[in-house]
């Protein structure tokens, strides 16, 4: 098993393709996105992504804007915000809005794996308390 799994979001291709040869050497489980709305549908379609990995500054539909519409559709996907245009005004927004974390780019890639790491076990977490909570309901209501 992989370490998470991850997409990757950025309108940036070359970024893109680096940046996922270099976490799939460190045994993380990859998808790229070229855009907020592609980031969306891939979710829909692959309910094993833990962890999107979101760049700020994309024509479209912006991080920012991706991330509220994760947050509604897909509330335990830990999102980490990545962005080389960083503002405090954009970081406190996306901590605001439930992103995991802020880094900027180019960021060091073993505490990019580490984030990643630490956020795909915050959502394993998050999923075991609703199973754990789901046996409870049902052994409750065979007593």
């Amino acid at each position: 098993m992989s370490l998470a799994n991850v997409l990757l979001v950025d309108d940036e291709v070359p970024f893109l393709n680096a940046i996922t040869r270099r976490l799939e050497k460190r045994e993380l489980k990859t998808a790229t996105a070229e855009s907020g709305p592609q980031a969306l549908d891939m979710l829909a379609a692959d309910p094993d992504i833990e962890v999107v990995i979101l760049d700020v500054k994309m024509p479209q539909m912006d991080g920012i804007e991706t991330l509220g519409h994760i947050r509604n559709r897909f509330p335990l996907v830990e999102v980490i915000m990545l962005t080389g245009h960083a503002t405090v005004e954009t970081g406190i927004m996306g901590m605001k809005l439930g992103a995991f974390d802020y880094l900027m780019k180019p960021c060091d890639i073993d505490v990019l794996v580490t984030k990643v790491t630490e956020a795909a076990a915050k959502k394993r977490g998050h999923e075991e308390k609703i199973i754990q909570a789901r046996i409870k309901e049902i052994t409750s209501r065979m007593e």
